[in-house]
């Protein structure tokens, strides 16, 4: 006979494995995230998976390493699998329609993630942060540092842009000069290259050797006998290999004060770099809260609910305007980086310390 000890271990094991099943009968959402050589897209990866799995869901996270054919195939497959929806943060956003047209034939629908998928219908929503405001607060960060407008100047800046294949970086680059382009017209700011627009500032696949490579050029071809004062970098990545360019001809050392140098996503690296006085200013967005929207979305999907969205006419990907969520990003220097990055629990002290 059993006792009731024992009755009442069945029912908790029981139990378990009912909440276990449970947490898997709405089904697998694929997860195709651009390449874990980023942190932040690491986190992505894993703030996706919890949100996900918090709401009920199965996850199935893949990373691509920036390969489009390979991000093109794991997706495939995932459709293939039978994925109830996809979450997608594209390596180029151009590549998907072929596939996306499988996903809906099979009635899988298409959220994408940070990056805006384009020329197809087949995007459902998009869940990201306001990239244009991402530009503008870089670009006021470095006129407010510069003692812009009232400061005398002109001031030297050089341009610098994200890859050319991710829809963001327009963004990110057209709200920087909403800002910066009336000082270079009034000639506060001198662009001694010359070199502005997307065309000739772009970094392909947001490579920090690239960035750190054509810094190099710049310095020597412009500015062997003049001084630099600041830098639009779009990405903490370009950020960290233009300041080792700007360190290698001895800016930040023996008087020569470091340029003003912008970023974005807080990385480890930058939020070093910030309190080591080198690096200015960087943009922070919260990925957890990225994940939770894209979930939210997921979640009201699938079960015919409306979809969280607040900004119905900013993303046009070339065939229709995606419905669209827009997260607030926050500037992030060395006032207020422990409120806001440990405050918040993202970071851990002992991360940056």
């Amino acid at each position: 006979m059993r006792t009731l000890k024992t009755l009442f271990s069945v029912f908790l094991v029981g139990t378990a494995l009912a909440g276990s099943a449970l947490a898997q009968d709405k089904g697998t959402i694929g997860i195709a995230m651009p390449t874990k050589s980023s942190a932040r897209w690491i986190a992505d990866g894993d703030n996706m998976v919890k949100a996900l799995k918090e709401r009920g869901f199965a996850a199935d996270l893949q990373y691509a390493e920036d390969d489009i054919p390979n991000q093109l195939s794991q997706i495939e497959n995932m459709v293939t699998k039978g994925v109830k929806a996809l979450v997608i943060a594209s390596i180029d956003g151009t590549t998907l329609s072929d596939v996306l047209r499988q996903a809906s034939s099979r009635g899988i629908k298409v959220i994408a993630y940070d990056r805006l998928i384009r020329d197809t219908p087949n995007v459902d929503y998009y869940a990201t942060f306001d990239n244009f405001q991402v530009g503008v607060q870089q670009a006021e960060s470095i006129v407010k540092a510069l003692g812009l407008p009232d400061a005398k100047g002109p001031f030297t800046i050089e341009l610098f842009g994200g890859s050319p294949d991710d829809n963001n970086a327009y963004f990110f680059y057209n709200g920087a000069m909403s800002v910066l382009k009336p000082l270079i017209d009034g000639g506060k700011l001198v662009v001694r290259s010359g070199q502005m627009g997307m065309d000739k500032v772009s970094t392909l696949r947001w490579d920090g050797a690239t960035a750190q490579a054509r810094m190099d050029n710049l310095l020597s071809a412009y500015y062997s006998n003049a001084k630099l004062d600041a830098v639009l970098s779009p990405y903490d990545g370009l950020s960290i290999g233009i300041l080792s360019s700007l360190k290698g001809v001895g800016y930040g050392s023996g008087g020569m004060k470091m340029p003003v140098v912008s970023g974005q996503d807080a990385e480890v690296p930058s939020v070093k770099s910030i309190l080591a006085g080198e690096q200015s200013t960087t943009i922070f967005k919260d990925t957890r809260e990225l994940a939770r929207v894209a979930a939210d979305m997921v979640d009201a999907m699938m079960s015919g609910k409306p979809v969280p969205v607040n900004d119905t006419t900013t993303y046009n990907n070339g065939v229709k305007v995606v419905p669209s969520y827009l997260l607030k990003p926050v500037v992030v220097d060395k006032s207020n980086w422990e409120s806001v990055l440990i405050g918040s629990g993202y970071y851990k002290k002992s991360q940056i310390n």
